[in-house]
């Protein structure tokens, strides 16, 4: 038989028992006391977090090298709320920084220039690629009239210059093009004096035809060698023949193609 006593000892031993209990439950449940006995480091992260931190290190960009997890995420659950940072947080004082909506392009923040674009997308783009922007304002083409993504449908993507436009020539590359043809400009047209001419009478066919058929030194010549600079110049003859006649016969016949005709097949 248990006696009275017992009884009651052994009821205050459960009370006791079920009061440390509750005070340790709520000890634990307190935020100050937790967060006092929770101390996160950069390395906690990725014991929850695999995909984040894995796709921070393969295309972070400066979200790799320029903050840690902490820098951006100041808090987290159950200890606060203010988990998912503002863009403005980092990125101030640029144009393109004061447009709204930014995962709209930016969706991942852990990959920041991966971006998402959609179609007939300019303004946005130009707020931070302002080179091309200006060459659009300074320059009209065809190219000025087209959205970005018009013909960058993947950011960063240099396209290929054939998927719109015929090669003046075969096996002519995008590379090719863009040696005398700037993307953002490309009636400013510049090249390299090495440049073939079958570059040139893909457009200059005439011109062509008479400099495979002249019999002079100017046979051997690229166009660009007299066409030097920005085209389309016409050089002086004199920059490279000075004046070889009598001053007599220059002083009567002041233009040299009254006589030679034509520089690319010239009568001698």
């Amino acid at each position: 038989m248990v006696s009275m006593t017992e009884k009651r000892v052994h009821a205050f031993v459960v009370i006791l028992c079920a009061v440390v209990l509750a005070a340790a439950t709520l000890m634990v449940s307190t935020p100050d006391a937790s967060a006092a006995l929770v101390g996160l480091e950069v390395s906690d992260c990725v014991k929850c977090h695999q995909d984040a931190p894995a796709t921070i290190a393969s295309n972070g960009g400066k979200h790799q090298t320029a903050v840690t997890c902490l820098d951006c995420h100041g808090e987290h659950p159950p200890w606060g709320e203010n988990v998912i940072p503002q863009c403005s947080m980092c990125h101030e004082g640029k144009s393109h920084y004061e447009l709204e909506n930014c995962l709209t392009c930016h969706s991942n923040p852990h990959e920041p220039l991966a971006l998402n674009l959609a179609d007939d997308v300019k303004e946005p783009c130009l707020t931070c690629h302002e080179g091309p922007g200006q060459d659009f304002v300074n320059y009209e083409s065809a190219h000025a009239e087209q959205s970005c993504t018009f013909c960058h449908d993947v950011h960063g993507k240099i396209p290929d210059c054939s998927t719109c436009h015929e090669p003046h020539a075969e096996g002519q590359m995008t590379s090719d093009c863009l040696a005398c043809h700037p993307a953002h400009h490309p009636l400013q047209i510049n090249y390299a004096l090495t440049t073939p001419r079958s570059f040139c009478v893909a457009c200059h066919e005439e011109i062509g035809e008479l400099m495979e058929k002249t019999e002079t030194k100017h046979q051997a010549f690229t166009c660009a060698f007299c066409h030097r600079g920005q085209h389309p110049i016409v050089p002086q003859c004199q920059t490279c023949h000075g004046e070889p006649h009598s001053p007599l016969i220059h002083q009567k016949m002041p233009n040299c193609l009254d006589c030679h005709m034509d520089t690319h097949y010239l009568v001698k």
